[in-house]
């Protein structure tokens, strides 16, 4: 299959996004593709994890050469954007000391991330069916990627 050909297909499944309720593992793919490119178009070996609404992966892919580490943190960005109905960007100033919830990284068995690359993903009507969870760059490179992958499922 050719780009033209390959971007044909992700775009396709991108619109069935809009009306999901829940995670299919075709939105995944074609989500985690999308990311997968931008990430290579900015020189960043990322693992993008995708989620379904309960916070289990669907899909991880990770890239030739990236982080070990990175796949246990993709995962956990997907889980806490879905557990906590929120991109894990804004966690870091809700979490820091004399904080609203300051020590919630400890939870959750230590799964909760309070650090950006993690977004929640809505359909049309605004109820949240997964996350995706991108690590591998800087926190800025990470979040600058969650957020494109959120862009990229709204489109649909």
């Amino acid at each position: 299959m050719n780009e033209k050909e390959l971007a044909a297909v992700i775009d396709a499944v991108i619109r069935e996004m809009a009306d999901a309720s829940d995670m299919t593992l075709d939105m995944a793919l074609a989500l985690a593709e999308a990311v997968r490119r931008k990430a290579s178009e900015i020189g960043v070996k990322a693992v993008v994890a995708v989620s379904n609404r309960g916070g289990n992966p669907v899909l991880v892919q990770c890239m030739d050469d990236s982080y070990i580490a990175s796949y246990d943190i993709a995962l956990n960005k997907a889980y806490t954007s879905v557990a906590l109905k929120m991109p894990t960007c804004q966690l870091s100033g809700l979490a820091g000391p004399g904080s609203s919830l300051y020590g919630i990284q400890f939870t959750n068995q230590g799964r909760i991330v309070i650090f950006g690359g993690g977004e929640p993903l809505c359909n049309r009507e605004g109820k949240i069916i997964g996350a995706i969870g991108v690590s591998g760059g800087s926190e800025s490179e990470d979040t600058a990627l969650a957020a494109y992958g959120k862009e990229i499922f709204e489109k649909g």
